[in-house]
């Protein structure tokens, strides 16, 4: 181990992450001949397969699973102790990784990337989604930044002042909840009210790794329940499937605004006095004096969010 390379741990780290030697390569802009030698250099050094080939790629073993964790903790150590003290974006190489809920990247992506291409044309964006590990792994420092959904209404568990102290985070855009219903609905002919809303059966997309949102918190409060009919992951699925049926279809409005062009769908409020909720842009303490993702961070938040901040909502429902 005294003449380890340590650019081996990048390319376990890539080979943990595409669980393909094709794909590593391409990421690491080698051969796929370079990195099966440095994988067996990495069988060696670690005494273990760390991977077996499967049909559908690589699959690490419970070894390579236990190093996971500890070789980002490694990986970002050796990163912050080379990094130089002064960034400049246009030489940068740096990849930066987010986990981002699905639809923030339609609300934030044409807006932050094209300005990352012109400062900084060599940097990479490695963006997952949002998942329900998302947040231990932001605490655990193997995320830069997340944008996630978090909430100003005070009945729910997933208020914005509940983001843990570990973290700062930006409010980057103000959203809230609408239905939609197809073109000539029964219900368009009825008053709609709360009774009218629950008495139809409901299609929910359930994003961000949270099975219930607000809107059934609210209603749990009261006794109530929307009757749900389909549960999907996939909103251009959900409104396709909404143009066809009688269900209703809770979403958030700004990404039904960017992606309702080519449905016949009717919108209304949603019938129950709720807060809107909002994308939030969150990173790790450990990250504050970091000057590359700070020129990222706040790359992000002034394409995104523009120069007039978000105040926090004054009136609780009661």
């Amino acid at each position: 181990m005294s003449r380890f390379d340590y650019n081996l741990l990048h390319v376990l780290d890539v080979l943990l992450e595409e669980q393909s030697v094709t794909a590593a390569a391409t990421r690491l802009h080698l051969s796929q001949s370079a990195v099966s030698k440095q994988l067996a250099k990495l069988r060696e050094v670690f005494d273990d397969p760390l991977f077996e080939r499967t049909s559908h790629g690589l699959r690490p073993t419970p070894r390579a699973k236990q190093l996971a964790p500890e070789l980002r903790t490694v990986l970002q150590g050796l990163e912050h102790f080379t990094r130089p003290n002064h960034f400049e974006p246009r030489e940068s190489e740096r990849i930066f990784h987010l986990h981002m809920v699905e639809t923030a990247y339609s609300l934030t992506y044409p807006h932050f990337m094209p300005a990352v291409l012109n400062e900084a044309p060599k940097v990479s964006i490695n963006a997952k989604t949002w998942r329900r590990d998302s947040l231990d792994q932001l605490l655990r420092c193997e995320v830069d930044m997340a944008i996630s959904c978090w909430e100003w209404d005070p009945r729910s568990k997933w208020h914005i002042h509940n983001i843990p102290d570990a973290l700062n985070y930006v409010e980057l855009v103000r959203d809230h909840a609408i239905c939609l219903v197809r073109e000539n609905h029964p219900l368009l002919q009825e008053p709609w009210n709360t009774d009218t809303f629950l008495k139809y059966r409901h299609l929910q997309v359930v994003f961000g790794g949270i099975d219930q949102w607000l809107l059934d918190d609210v209603l749990d409060l009261q006794h109530l329940k929307r009757d749900i009919a389909v549960n999907l992951t996939d909103f251009h699925s959900a409104m396709d499937l909404c143009e066809h049926s009688d269900l209703i279809l809770c979403a958030p409005a700004k990404y039904i605004d960017y992606m309702m062009s080519q449905q016949k769908l009717v919108r209304l409020d949603v019938p129950i006095d709720l807060h809107s909720g909002c994308y939030v842009l969150m990173w790790h303490k450990h990250f504050d004096f970091d000057h590359s993702h700070q020129w990222f961070r706040e790359l992000i938040i002034n394409q995104v969010r523009g120069p007039e901040p978000l105040l926090p909502l004054s009136s609780p429902p009661a």
